[in-house]
């Protein structure tokens, strides 16, 4: 039986990190959108802010999700041709990393023009990458088989 404390268990185990990386990336994103649409809603600019610094950790932290991704392909699934819903999810999760470091690019070059029409179509972008993360994991969640998956 596996010791659930041993080290290497938590280190080497076939897909877990990207089990447990993944979720920084889209609750920083989901809820810098929230704090970014209370920013709006209650004219608050330091809840923008707030938004701006979790959509750059967010960032950061998409890329060794995306790369502990890939290594579970590799290991846990073990290189299996790309089809189905494993396709889907990867589509989906380039995308959603993808538009996440857009949402960053962007809100950084407004926020230095003060720009409210640009902001306010930011705020629209992020929503659709929020749809776009919200699939991604639920098509992961089939993969890993916490929706019934393989």
């Amino acid at each position: 039986m596996l010791n659930p404390f041993d080290l290497r268990t938590l280190v080497l185990a076939k897909h877990a990190q990207h089990v447990v990386l993944i979720h920084f990336p889209i609750a920083l994103y989901l809820s810098a959108t929230l704090f970014d649409l209370a920013g709006r809603i209650f004219q608050k600019r330091g809840l923008s802010e707030v938004a701006g610094w979790n959509i750059l950790a967010a960032a950061a932290t998409s890329l060794p999700a995306a790369a502990t991704g890939l290594l579970a392909w590799r290991w846990a699934l073990e290189g299996q041709a790309i089809k189905g819903i494993l396709r889907l999810h990867l589509f989906f999760a380039i995308a959603a990393v993808a538009g996440i470091w857009i949402t960053w690019w962007l809100r950084s070059r407004v926020r230095r023009r003060s720009d409210q029409p640009a902001e306010a179509g930011i705020l629209l972008l992020e929503f659709a990458v929020s749809i776009l993360i919200a699939v991604a994991g639920h098509l992961g969640g089939f993969l890993s088989g916490v929706n019934g998956g393989p």
